[in-house]
């Protein structure tokens, strides 16, 4: 499978990351989500871009009952097994859809998306605001993506934007009122390089809270 990014589609550019090592992420879920979420009464969740799933597992064994979308088959496939081991698996629905050209019905108490960033075409304003829109009234929208290249990256691309937590915010066009700003800040983090050394990346977060009307 290509991975040239002038020619795969978003599919197969993803299900070839994927199938270059038998595993990509480190199989733990995002600090931020088990800081952010540690503590609030389960319901509904939407994770989007669930990669090999280790958030939406770690959803799913404190009561959540999640909805974990990916475009990648591969990372399903690995994830529905990671479910199956932790013995979640009744818990969790995969949904392999481009979220550009579809995204689930349904609303949320929770809905995550962390680090929706992408070499090939990903509409992530678009699929962000639809994001907003599945928040059921009285849920949480938990947006984190990287604020910058990470240390250890000496020849950047300074064509990719990475929008601050206020340029998301105002990208979401949300409804005046009807929102709740609970967090929306940067932090450092540290990251293990290619290389194999400990390096530095950057991220923002926001979470916003639907007020019940």
């Amino acid at each position: 499978m290509t991975d040239d990014t002038n020619t795969a589609s978003p599919q197969e550019y993803w299900d070839g990351r994927y199938g270059e090592s038998d595993r990509m992420w480190s199989g733990d879920a995002n600090a931020v989500l088990v800081r952010e979420v540690t503590g609030t009464q389960p319901g509904r969740a939407l994770d989007l871009g669930c990669g090999e799933g280790a958030d939406a597992i770690w959803l799913a064994r404190r009561g959540w009952r999640v909805t974990a979308v990916d475009i990648s088959r591969i990372a399903l496939e690995r994830a529905s097994r990671h479910a199956a081991d932790a013995e979640v698996a009744s818990r969790i629905d995969w949904v392999e859809a481009d979220l550009g050209t579809g995204f689930p019905s349904g609303s949320f108490e929770l809905v995550s998306a962390h680090f929706l960033h992408s070499e090939v075409e990903l509409p992530r304003e678009q699929i962000l605001r639809a994001a907003a829109s599945a928040v059921a009234p009285g849920g949480v929208l938990l947006v984190v993506g990287h604020a910058g290249w990470p240390s250890w990256e000496h020849h950047p691309d300074h064509s990719v934007e990475f929008p601050t937590p206020d340029e998301v915010l105002q990208s979401l066009e949300l409804a005046e009122g009807e929102w709740e700003v609970l967090l929306s800040g940067e932090h450092e983090r540290t990251q293990t390089g290619p290389d194999g050394r400990d390096g530095v990346r950057t991220d923002n977060v926001l979470k916003l809270r639907r007020l019940a009307g």
